[in-house]
């Protein structure tokens, strides 16, 4: 990368400290403000990372900001990606980037207007073991794969969160929160969607704050499907289940399992860069895959705990960066994130109204991102 950007971060919450951290582990990316609307919030994380605190409005204004990473609340995305690029900066955005296609359809009309990038959360699929599953995927030793599962379920988000109100209500739920590293991965795996369906229900329609706090012991009404079961069929002709709940208290189910004409491939939670993979013969022998080197399969966090993780947050800022200067397809560019959204909201859609539907957006698959590129992403 030739130029050096200039990062602002909106919004001052948990994740922030991730993005604040791990973005000096990247080319061309230097983090130089932090806002939120609570000053006090952007102070703290000012001072924690050496950087300057401003308003929400200073931030916008600032010539020394290239692009902007949106980590506001989901239901804020739109208004304040809009707000970005009509400050005439690039915008990066939490999942899900919006709530609507009809919203995404406005984000990319702006930003085209202005020459500008905008792209999206998760970058997870970026990760070592997402990319090898993706290289086994390609090289063809399982054959084609025709169908598989993904399965993300738990007993919610009550039980550990200290404010979960906004989880349960239109524009959270499991699919809206979680779904995107899920629904990005399979189509990073297998290409975009083409039609789908879906049941949906809740298995309470009021939850207890159980997780420390000012909130514990506090009543939340559920207005959003907790429960949803979905089919998606890709245009590759793959057709795989997705479950996703926030009512089941213990299951088998593994991550992802896609299954192939020759094998089997069992690829490891979505949510995280890292993971086992393990594949299957068409005996059923299974083998686990032995790690390759890929740059964004190094723990890199918790090095002093039994199970360290790895972290590259900011590997889908720093290629969409790069594809800004090179030309191409940013990976985590607004076209994988638009459609996402599709299939996210058909399939509570699809929940509600009993309906088969065919999806209107479409997008390239993701290019894989092989170890030589994912080094040159990374400062030496």
């Amino acid at each position: 990368m030739a130029k050096t950007y200039g990062v602002g971060i909106m919004g001052a919450g948990n994740i922030s400290a991730a993005y604040l951290g791990l973005a000096p582990l990247f080319k061309g990316l230097e983090v130089r403000a932090v806002a939120d609307i609570v000053p006090e919030a952007a102070r703290r994380r000012a001072e924690e990372f050496n950087v300057a605190a401003q308003t929400p409005e200073e931030l916008l204004k600032n010539s020394e900001i290239d692009v902007i990473v949106n980590l506001t609340v989901p239901a804020a995305h739109y208004r304040v990606s809009m707000d970005i690029i009509s400050s005439g900066k690039h915008s990066y955005s939490e999942k899900p980037f919006v709530l609507s296609v009809e919203e995404g359809l406005s984000l990319k009309k702006a930003a085209d207007e202005r020459g500008l990038k905008v792209g999206s959360a998760p970058d997870t699929f970026l990760g070592g073991a997402h990319q090898q599953a993706r290289e086994i995927i390609d090289s063809g030793k399982l054959g084609s794969i025709m169908s598989g599962t993904t399965h993300v379920m738990s007993r919610g988000m009550e039980h550990w969160h200290p404010n979960p109100d906004f989880f349960f209500q239109p524009g959270g739920g499991p699919i809206l929160d979680l779904g995107p590293y899920y629904i990005t991965d399979l189509v990073h795996l297998l290409g975009p969607v083409k039609k789908l369906s879906a049941f949906t229900n809740m298995a309470r329609k009021e939850r207890v704050v159980s997780a420390e706090g000012p909130n514990k012991g506090s009543v939340i009404k559920v207005g959003t499907p907790t429960t949803i079961h979905g089919i998606l069929e890709f245009h590759n002709g793959a057709i795989v289940t997705i479950g996703a709940s926030w009512d089941v208290a213990a299951h088998g189910h593994h991550n992802i399992e896609l299954y192939g004409t020759e094998g089997s491939i069992f690829v490891p939670d979505p949510n995280f860069f890292g993971g086992d993979l393990v594949t299957a013969a068409l005996d059923g022998t299974r083998t686990p895959v032995t790690p390759w080197d890929h740059p964004f399969g190094k723990p890199n966090q918790g090095l002093d705990q039994d199970n360290p993780r790895a972290n590259y947050r900011c590997a889908g800022l720093a290629d969409m960066m790069l594809s800004h200067e090179s030309g191409q397809t940013a990976r985590c560019g607004l076209d994988v994130a638009l459609h996402v959204v599709e299939v996210m909201t058909g399939l509570l859609e699809a929940g509600e109204t009993g309906q088969v539907l065919t999806l209107k957006t479409t997008c390239e698959r993701p290019r894989a991102l092989g170890i030589a590129e994912a080094r040159a992403l990374l400062k030496a």
